[in-house]
């Protein structure tokens, strides 16, 4: 699976998402698509705290809020994946198109992306059995990585 990510063309990716859903263009939604455009091509997962903590040190006054709705906005709109641990807990992710899930370790919460899915064919029978139109599906995998083993 290719994990590297273009930081330019998610950059405007996030910039056509914030535009498709109404929001103008304005200086702190361009420093956050510039900012987690740099967390894609780097690979670093992030909190909306340390994204906003980041976001502070150049612009003192965008708010929080803000930063959490820009976001929410990039999940719903697929640009980036909210990673959960067994704990709860969570931290975000730009993962580019591929269609993929997470294995997150139970205690240093390192996450790899793993192309194992559920076969097509078994959803379409959960969906007839359950009636159910199923419309996508999220499969969370939790263990204990190699290091943390030892």
């Amino acid at each position: 699976m290719n994990t590297e990510i273009n930081s330019a063309s998610i950059s405007e990716k996030i910039r056509a998402a914030f535009e498709e859903k109404g929001r103008r263009k304005t200086q702190p939604r361009d420093r956050i698509a510039s900012r987690l455009a740099e967390l894609a091509a780097s690979g670093q997962d992030f909190s909306v705290e340390d994204l906003w903590h980041d976001l502070q040190l150049v612009d003192a006054g965008l708010g929080r809020a803000t930063v959490f709705r820009a976001v929410e906005t990039l999940v719903n709109m697929g640009l980036l994946n909210r990673i959960e641990f067994s704990d709860r807990s969570h931290t975000y992710r730009a993962c580019g198109d591929e269609h993929h899930h997470h294995l997150t370790c139970r205690k240093c919460h390192r996450v790899v992306d793993v192309d194992v899915c559920i076969p097509e064919d078994q959803l379409t029978k959960l969906g007839q059995r359950t009636d159910f139109k199923i419309e996508g599906h999220s499969l969370v995998l939790y263990g204990i990585c190699a290091d943390c083993r030892d």
